[in-house]
């Protein structure tokens, strides 16, 4: 889903200057330019308006260079493995793992290859982004001064996380970085699900609800677009056409389809995570004359060897380093483990998924987005659907391997094995998938999909184990908890239910909070100096509010139980939650929550903070990564981390240096649609449109999203121009 080296000349290696521009290719970016209109409505969100299909791609990446360029630009310094040319050698191995599995010669080719359409698309997506170059000579690029129509492909999915991205850097790394060295461990065969690879974490995803018109007050469709990503890592827009393109919803900055979103006849929301689409093969390695040969069958096969060059800054200027990988048939050789070299196989069809993840774009039925899924490229996530002919459906994941079910495929596999290879793709009748359940609704948290529609939920009896890899979790039981037996639904019933403020994750564990503390003797020193925190959790309805004290208290004794016994849970392949529930014992559970007390007091005078004291929305800068400052103006937020069970999810994920939480993962784009014969949605963005602190849509979202309050989404032309900020050509 990303990845690149040797780049066309006129790419420059470092912030140069672009070259000069040929006065012809002037001419015609600016005819271009002249067929392409924008609105920006009072929310700063372009509406890109062009005659052909190729026009309002020109137009869309032109006003995603406007909000944040530099978010733009660094996506495809990752996607093509260049990132280490900016940030220097520390950033190596994230370009070595990209460049293992796409090359700029690979892309260029299937661009050659593509149909004439997509030419044209990926042309325009390139011409938009250099006309802005063109007409914004203020703006430095870090590294890529000429966009390349062939780079479209190396980022053509979408996804916060590609695939690519889950091999793993530290262990690829420790291969790679003195040479790769034959295993020293004795070559004995491991047997399929012998060994594990790092457990996921818990799911952090996204939500997707669907609503059937019988269910719903107006009688029309109803769909939640919930995408739980970093945040301002996709701006809201829509793009229309003369051609039939008329989407609307959350763009991944550098790509030219909408992601997340609607157009006038239907909607898609994706959540990550579905079946197991990605496999490891453990590879028996032998030497023989200086080459490394791999066990398949009866027979040695020799390992492709590629030198891969990655070129890095440095305080001198630019050095490059020569990394000599592996491959097998099943893949590239990523990590080494117990003498064993393990490859790791999965979906790499840029051209496909990127022709996918634009037709669906355009889908006018079902049956038009059925045919986009049967390309089967949407690897890593599922889909939730609702259309204007009152139709809700879900596809758990799009591309899944048929494989032998004898194995575990959770574990890497016997590569040696003919029978652990692929057998080609299950098609998608043959996947998860659900189509107007009597139920009347659908749900998918990254959750399994046994209790997508209640008791009309597929059956785990009915597939194979690989289809669906993850377990339920919180949000999940939450999710069916607010739709199940429900009627009358509209739009702010179904933003409310989204923002419904339960906790699930605490239900099973504040009881054996309570029980050990029950069981402490009388005059043990806990029973003592907990009491107060034990009686304020016992009247807690475990719900999340501004002014809950338990709330505080309850999250910071869960982050203390999660830190303290991840590692453990990890050892062991299990949930956190779910160890944590099972697995410490009652002094364990009060020794966290003595810990939490002692933490909030330290960090905020007392334990008897309010939750909205300590939650806080903060955007000070326009950098990649935000910095946080308890010092200066914040927003209190009241929902919490998807790991609680909040499915309006918020939380913070790199390590805090600072007293309170400030938000940088979760609620992000989020809207509601009704999918009448007038489409009627409402909207909500993390912060604002651009990325820009000038800019009065930097943050002029903030306020509402921290209070869960959404903005009307403007989609017919007539309404924008009612609510119009700038009309312009690209370039005015």
């Amino acid at each position: 889903m990303r990845a690149l080296p040797a780049l066309l000349c006129c790419i420059a290696m470092n912030a140069a200057a672009a070259p000069p521009a040929v006065p012809s290719e002037v001419a015609r970016l600016k005819a271009a330019a002249q067929r392409v209109t924008i609105l920006r409505d009072k929310w700063g969100i372009p509406h890109v308006y062009g005659k052909t299909d190729a026009d309002a791609v020109f137009g869309l990446m032109y006003a995603q260079a406007e909000d944040d360029f530099k978010r733009v630009e660094l996506n495809y310094i990752n996607a093509m493995g260049r990132l280490a040319e900016v940030e220097g050698e520390a950033e190596l191995y994230r370009d070595l793992r990209m460049k293992l599995f796409i090359n700029p010669a690979d892309l260029q080719a299937q661009y050659r290859q593509s149909p004439p359409w997509l030419k044209k698309l990926m042309t325009a997506f390139a011409d938009g982004l250099n006309y802005y170059l063109a007409t914004h000579p203020d703006v430095k690029p870090a590294l890529i001064t000429h966009f390349e129509p062939w780079m479209a492909l190396s980022f053509s999915e979408g996804s916060i996380g590609g695939d690519i991205e889950s091999v793993d850097l530290k262990q690829l790394q420790e291969l790679y970085a003195n040479g790769a060295k034959l295993p020293l461990a004795p070559p004995v065969l491991i047997s399929a699900g012998g060994q594990g690879r790092d457990l996921e974490k818990e799911p952090g995803g996204s939500n997707g609800f669907a609503i059937a018109p019988a269910l719903t007050r107006g009688g029309h469709a109803l769909l939640l677009i919930n995408p739980h990503t970093s945040f301002y890592f996709r701006p809201e827009v829509q793009v229309h056409s003369e051609q039939g393109l008329n989407a609307y919803g959350a763009v991944t900055w550098g790509q030219f389809f909408v992601y997340q979103g609607f157009n006038d006849r239907l909607g898609w929301m994706h959540t990550s995570g579905g079946g197991d689409v990605i496999d490891e093969y453990l590879e028996t390695i032998s030497e023989k004359d200086g080459q490394f040969y791999y066990q398949y069958g009866q027979e040695l096969r020799p390992l492709k060897a590629v030198d891969i060059t990655l070129p890095y800054k440095t305080a001198a200027g630019m050095a490059s380093k020569v990394v000599k990988v592996y491959y097998s048939h099943h893949g590239p050789i990523v990590r080494s483990k117990d003498g064993k070299w393990i490859a790791v196989r999965l979906m790499n069809e840029p051209l496909k998924a990127l022709t996918q993840s634009y037709i669906r774009t355009k889908a006018r039925s079902y049956k038009d987005f059925y045919k986009a899924m049967e390309l089967r490229t949407n690897s890593s996530n599922n889909t939730v659907y609702a259309d204007a002919d009152g139709n809700i459906a879900y596809f758990h994941g799009n591309f899944i391997p048929r494989r032998d079910p004898k194995f575990d495929w959770k574990h890497p596999v016997d590569g040696s094995d003919p029978a652990t290879e692929w057998q080609g793709l299950h098609a998608v009748k043959e996947t998860i998938t659900l189509f107007n359940p009597k139920n009347g609704w659908i749900q998918n948290t990254n959750n399994w999909p046994y209790t997508a529609a209640g008791a009309y939920s597929p059956k785990a009896r009915d597939y194979p184990a690989y289809m669906s890899m993850n377990p339920e979790n919180p949000r999940g039981i939450h999710a069916v908890r607010v739709l199940e037996n429900k009627k009358n639904f509209t739009l702010d019933s179904l933003i409310a239910s989204a923002y419904d403020s339960q906790l699930p994750a605490f239900e099973p564990l504040l009881p054996q909070l309570f029980a050990a503390w029950d069981e402490l003797p009388a005059g043990d020193t806990l029973k003592g100096s907990l009491a107060p925190q034990i009686a304020a959790l016992r009247g807690w309805d475990m719900r999340y509010a501004l002014d809950s004290v338990p709330t505080s208290l309850a999250v910071f004794w869960a982050q203390d139980l999660t830190a303290t016994y991840g590692a453990a849970a990890k050892a062991r392949e299990v949930l956190v939650l779910d160890y944590i529930q099972a697995a410490i014992t009652p002094q364990q559970r009060l020794q966290a929550l003595e810990r939490a007390a002692a933490k909030l007091t330290a960090d905020f005078g007392t334990w008897q903070t309010p939750w909205g004291d300590i939650n806080r929305f903060q955007r000070l800068t326009g950098d990649i990564v935000q910095p946080f400052d308890d010092s200066k103006p914040s927003l209190p937020v009241a929902f919490a981390s998807a790991n609680w069970g909040s499915l309006a999810a918020y939380g913070m994920t790199s390590k805090s240096k600072t007293k309170r939480l400030y938000g940088e993962r979760g609620n992000s784009f989020v809207a509601a649609v009704e999918f009448g014969p007038r489409i009627k949605a409402r909207s909500i963005l993390a912060g604002g449109e651009s990325g820009d602190p000038a800019s009065p849509h930097f943050s002029d979202q903030a306020a509402m999203y921290a209070r869960g309050e959404f903005k009307e989404v403007l989609f017919y032309k007539a309404d924008v121009e009612k609510n119009l900020e700038r009309k312009y050509h690209p370039g005015d």
